[in-house]
């Protein structure tokens, strides 16, 4: 493999537009790279897949990413790709450097003062030994409400099939918030209720106005978006990186794939993403 230039791009990826919300997060921190964003439109979501599924669409898909884009760094937007593949990545692309994501329970276990946290994730996520033991490895001081959101990743998804969401996705995307909360318990701040929320699917950041009707304005809710973007400036800067401004001083430019058609990414990109997109296609992959 030839030497990784600091002028290469970012690849991120994810299922489907969840990834969206760290990538977000991750030009924020990082204006002058250049990214490359893939959503696997064709098989979201892949919280409802098997792991063997998983594994085998995130190694074509990270290959994909090296071999056409040359990407300096990898970084894997998805929970349940990150639960299921991200220790086969980084054996498979050794010479890559690699940021997965998590749910973010070790910041909720310390911001929380009830010390009662409900988390939101996929049913892969979840049921991933990964999960498991960072679940067991915050747990002595906190109590973790742990719900599997089946659907709601998808209807995010189907939210965007139009510029603006159509009312009946939107009603179907608020109708499994108000399940998946209610399933998890009180919220508040006294003893027992939950003070705290995690979203532990990238997906469920776009759904976070709904979730914060839902919960109460004095809720804490966490997401990973941020803490992805600071890891990825860390790991550039190590390994000395890092764009020079001087080269983009306008900020780099980001693409967006996507193995549909690439309308909804196209319109998710739209309404979510406050910077401008040098082009949205679709790639074919094995």
């Amino acid at each position: 493999m030839p030497p990784l230039s600091s002028n290469a791009p970012i690849g991120v990826f994810d299922s489907g537009i969840g990834g969206l919300s760290v990538l977000r997060a991750l030009r924020e921190e990082l204006p002058h790279e250049r990214f490359v964003y893939l959503a696997d439109s064709a098989h979201t979501p892949y919280g409802e897949k098997g792991d063997a599924f998983v594994r085998e669409r995130s190694l074509a898909i990270a290959r994909h990413l090296v071999s056409e884009h040359a990407i300096k760094l990898l970084v894997v937007a998805c929970n349940t790709a990150t639960a299921a593949a991200v220790h086969l990545l980084r054996s498979n692309l050794p010479d890559i450097a690699l940021v997965g994501v998590e749910p973010a329970l070790k910041p909720a276990a310390h911001c929380s003062r009830t010390h009662h946290v409900g988390v939101l994730a996929t049913r892969g996520t979840i049921a991933s030994a990964r999960f498991g033991e960072l679940l067991s490895r915050n747990s002595e001081h906190t109590h973790f409400s742990v719900q599997a959101c089946d659907g709601l990743a998808h209807a995010i998804e189907q939210s965007t099939l139009e510029p603006l969401p159509a009312a009946a996705s939107l009603e179907k995307t608020r109708a499994l918030c108000a399940r998946y909360m209610g399933a998890l318990g009180p919220f508040g701040t006294r003893d027992g209720e939950m003070d705290t929320l995690v979203l532990g699917c990238t997906h469920y950041v776009f759904a976070e106005p709904l979730l914060r009707e839902l919960a109460g304005p004095d809720i804490r809710i966490i997401e990973t978006g941020a803490a992805v973007a600071r890891q990825a400036r860390r790991l550039l800067q190590e390994r000395a990186l890092l764009t020079d401004p001087a080269a983009q001083p306008h900020g780099g430019d980001v693409g967006l794939y996507t193995t549909a058609a690439p309308s909804a990414l196209q319109a998710a990109a739209q309404r979510w993403l406050y910077f401008p997109i040098s082009r949205c296609a679709t790639v074919s992959l094995p």
